[in-house]
């Protein structure tokens, strides 16, 4: 297990491909918010920000701001009882926090790697009426998504940390797919 003062190397390369994967998975859930919020485009925007530094893009204050706006959405969106809505969009504010992901080997990181995937996998639930076979085919589907650098750089990282409800356990799920994924091979 890595030390949590270690520093680990993080290329732009590998940063690119991380924000990618997490945009990648945060993009589906967005139906669910753009149904019950359809004139808010935050979370949309975070995600476009994410997508952008993915190809190439600066990595700016404005992705940053991005999620704070996606951030706000979110706690409108729980605020007004549209559960769905709020873990889409918080799954759009950790997709463009995957571009800040922090080369500290701390276990909190990997939300930076898996948030997305976890938040969207429960909105989906929330949608289907918390059903827990849609998310454990969301996690399903991130974990084909997850391509090698993405594996590689999770793998560098503490296993995935406890709580969070059941974010965090879709999310500790598709923590161990991955890095046993990669054992097997």
């Amino acid at each position: 297990m890595p030390d949590e003062n270690l520093v680990i190397e993080l290329s732009m390369a590998e940063l690119r491909d991380i924000a990618g994967y997490a945009a990648a998975c945060a993009e589906p859930a967005l139906a669910i918010f753009q149904r019950d919020r359809p004139d808010d485009c935050r979370p949309r925007a975070a995600i476009e920000a994410a997508r952008a530094f993915a190809g190439g893009g600066e990595r700016t204050k404005a992705i940053r701001d991005r999620a704070w706006a996606a951030q706000r959405a979110y706690q409108e969106t729980r605020d007004a009882g549209q559960a769905a809505a709020s873990e889409a969009a918080r799954a759009a504010v950790a997709a463009a926090s995957a571009a800040f992901l922090h080369p500290l080997a701390k276990a909190t990181q990997v939300l930076h790697i898996l948030g997305p995937a976890a938040h969207a996998a429960r909105a989906f639930e929330l949608d289907a009426g918390d059903d827990r076979d849609v998310g454990a085919r969301c996690i399903q589907q991130a974990s084909d998504l997850a391509g090698a650098v993405v594996v590689d750089v999770l793998r560098r990282y503490p296993n995935a940390p406890s709580g969070r409800g059941r974010p965090g356990e879709l999310l500790r799920r598709l923590d161990a797919a991955l890095r046993q994924a990669a054992t097997n091979r």
